[in-house]
């Protein structure tokens, strides 16, 4: 051991001490800053499950994998952080022993292959996700970067130090195969062998390379100890357990119901919450649940969910990714605050400090923090712009790798601007009174929710108060109920359903909204209102069948997502299926038959409630297929659809900002030259409609093209449609007459 391997090997040492100190000490003080969100009992099980959906993602990267060019290489760069660490820590011999190695290990070939693979994989994963960083980076002005907004130093920095740890494995294995330190074959030093023969034999060059690699790792931990937000560096640690905790324990993201409204860890029951001990939604940093810091603390500002976002991707200034970032910051920002007990009631005056100096030792930063409104216009964390922005379509959520709950996070916000500030665009007030005074979001009477029947040939059953025979209950909702475009969907899912012989009935003015655009705009308390009062309705009208029998049938996407995801949270257990499912079962089963194909170019546009909150994604395409269209696919489909604007009740906010997203959508429909745009929810018919409008008044879309659902679709190939009446002898035709 000679002077240079004494004074790197203490020098390594020393710091590391100081760094591993570091990093300890802020793994503590995170346990305690995510520790000041509220409780969440939800989260607690089943182990199983969980840890078998933890393992799952990590390892095969399910999530990850999204994004194929960056999955593979992702994957190396991880495995060589986990399985790396083993480098590491040997360098920590290595730099004053130059010779030495893992007892037992070092002499073990596949070991050797082991580590040298994952020393190349280490850099060739970062090199390519640098090119990935570097072609998708916002300074290029021919795209939006979903890197926009990410902090580059950052990034930087980190793909520095994995580069360098990637390099350091490979540096030392060839500095000791130049000493001739162990003898590993060549197939388990593919590439430190060859490069060894190149070196020098030096002790002091295998002591080098080991503190290149050990300084890299501590100034890694001295950063990133003393820079809890950086999102990039710390999920290595936390995204582990964001998965393992996510809302779904059987693995699924946290979409289709919302998370209910919880209170001190319990999910809150309107009727009995006190709104001086309870919190409505989220109106501070700190009415998050653990959960939710947790979230925040595990971002890696990648931008998956910012390049999905229908707002952002229009103009807006809502990016998933900043909302996180920024709630992320304040938390911390104020968490020294909310540490020494500072609390503050809704007035914004101090009532968890007393005394004269009640912030001595604060921080004046966190002081000032404190004081910053969740959501404002005038100096707030989040604005409102950003907050209503938001379609709850899910893409965010779809996209996340780590599991973050954008959406719940979004809604909660909303429901507090909603219940207690009474703060929300104003558009959203003749919603809620229609909701509240005639049971939809038009104002429509409820007895004129049956005048889609009266042009049928044919008697629409409507519920007197006994099922009979009938196997499913109709749930026409209130678009296809009252909007004259939705309407067409209507009556040709009950024309098919006639043709099929299925037996269903409809429950007419007994029917009302299910509530989802006033949950998904924050107005919980409506939502119950409305959803209890349906629940006992269909209740009363399956009394006596069991769960299985107790059968409806939808056509709009948002009706199906809450009957089944959410009424079950309140007494409404219900076997839900879309019409889409429905009809495509019935053609498998030859109880509809086209005969008449349409011989046309067919997109499909997937709603965000059918496709991603529901995964329905096949049924809708295999009935396209089944009139004999030609299915052309959007470049942004299935889990990446883009959205058509109505959900998160945008319907009925106007859109104010940027590029309208239904003609965004639009666009990329007509893209795929299509003859007819279909589709499988009334709001996406509505929005797109409106969409094809618009373009077709400016000149840039052929007055042919059509948007219909996929049942008027399927009824055109199933109706024959009838002859031409015969011309009689002498008379003119109508080719004559032209």
């Amino acid at each position: 051991m000679g002077a240079v391997q004494l004074t790197l090997g203490g020098l390594s040492v020393l710091l590391g001490i100081v760094a591993w100190g570091m990093f300890f000490a802020t793994i503590a003080r995170f346990v305690r800053v995510i520790r000041l969100g509220q409780p969440d009992s939800t989260r607690n099980g089943p182990f199983l499950p969980r840890m078998k959906t933890m393992i799952t993602e990590f390892a095969a990267h399910t999530r990850m994998n999204k994004v194929r060019s960056v999955g593979p290489w992702h994957w190396l760069v991880m495995w060589g952080f986990l399985i790396g660490s083993l480098a590491l820590f040997e360098a920590y011999g290595e730099v004053f022993v130059p010779h030495w190695g893992w007892p037992i290990l070092d002499d073990f070939p596949p070991f050797q292959l082991l580590m040298e693979l994952l020393g190349v994989g280490t850099i060739v994963g970062i090199l390519m996700l640098i090119v990935v960083r570097q072609r998708n980076h916002p300074r290029r002005a021919d795209r939006q970067s979903r890197f926009q907004g990410s902090n580059f130093k950052w990034a930087y920095f980190i793909e520095a130090v994995v580069l360098i740890e990637g390099v350091g494995i490979i540096g030392v294995r060839a500095a000791k195969a130049a000493l001739g330190a162990h003898e590993t074959p060549t197939w388990a030093a593919f590439v430190s062998n060859p490069i060894g023969e190149l070196l020098p034999a030096s002790p002091n060059l295998v002591s080098v390379f080991a503190f290149v690699k050990l300084m890299s790792a501590t100034i890694w931990l001295i950063v990133i100890s003393r820079t809890m937000t950086m999102g990039i560096a710390w999920h290595r640690f936390s995204a582990f357990f964001n998965i393992y905790f996510k809302r779904e324990a059987d693995g699924g993201v946290a979409l289709g119901a919302l998370k209910p409204m919880m209170s001190k860890g319990k999910v809150l029951d309107l009727e009995e919450a006190d709104p001086d001990e309870d919190t409505f939604g989220v109106g501070k940093i700190e009415d998050f649940s653990w959960k939710g810091w947790l979230d925040f603390s595990t971002c890696t500002e990648c931008g998956r969910c910012q390049s999905q976002c229908p707002a952002w991707n229009t103009g807006k200034p809502l990016s998933p990714k900043l909302v996180i970032t920024q709630l992320r910051d304040h938390a911390y920002a104020k968490a020294p605050y909310l540490l020494a007990g500072g609390k503050r009631d809704m007035a914004g005056d101090e009532v968890g400090l007393s005394g004269d100096n009640m912030y001595a030792g604060i921080d004046v930063l966190a002081i000032a923090e404190s004081q910053k409104a969740l959501v404002g216009d005038d100096g707030g964390v989040i604005d409102p712009d950003v907050l209503w922005s938001c379609t709850s379509c899910g893409a965010c959520v779809e996209q996340c790798p780590v599991d973050i709950e954008h959406v719940d996070h979004i809604v909660d916000m909303r429901r507090y601007q909603v219940m207690i500030e009474s703060a929300f665009p104003s558009e959203l007030n003749g919603m809620f009174k229609n909701l509240e005074n005639k049971g939809n979001p038009w104002g429509q009477n409820a007895k004129d929710r049956l005048q889609w029947t009266e042009d049928l040939d044919f008697e629409v059953p409507v519920f007197d108060g006994d099922l009979g025979d009938a196997e499913y209950l109709f749930w026409v909702g209130c678009a296809g109920a009252f909007e004259d475009r939705a309407k067409k969907t209507t009556r040709a899912v009950a024309e098919l359903l006639h043709i099929a012989g299925v037996k269903y009935t409809v429950l007419g003015s007994e029917e009302t909204c299910t509530g989802d655009p006033a949950r998904r705009a924050g107005n919980e308390f409506l939502f119950q209102m409305l959803a209890q009062q349906n629940v006992e309705v269909l209740n009363s009208v399956f009394e006596g069948r069991e769960r299985k029998a107790r059968k409806v049938v939808v056509t709009c996407a948002h009706c199906f997502n809450t009957l089944a995801n959410e009424y079950p949270e309140l007494g409404g257990q219900f076997d839900v299926v879309h019409h889409t499912q429905l009809l495509n079962r019935l053609v498998r089963e030859k109880q509809l038959v086209p005969v008449a194909p349409v011989a046309e170019d067919v997109t499909y546009h997937d709603p965000c409630y059918l496709g991603r909150h529901n995964k329905v994604y096949e049924a809708p395409r295999e009935l396209v297929g089944a009139t004999g269209a030609t299915l052309r696919e959007m470049p942004r489909h299935g889990d990446r659809s883009m959205c058509c604007g109505a959900g998160g009740a945008r319907m009925w906010m106007e859109e104010k900002i940027g590029k309208r997203i239904n003609v965004e959508r639009v666009d990329e429909a007509l893209g795929t030259a299509p003859s007819k745009i279909a589709t499988g929810c009334p709001f996406c018919k509505v929005m797109l409609n409106d969409g094809l409008t618009a373009r077709q008044s400016d000149g840039q879309a052929s007055d042919k093209v059509e948007i219909l659902d996929v049942a008027q679709l399927l009824l055109t190939a199933v109706k024959r449609q009838p002859a031409p009446a015969p011309v009689a002898p002498g008379a003119p035709s109508l080719d004559d007459e032209s």
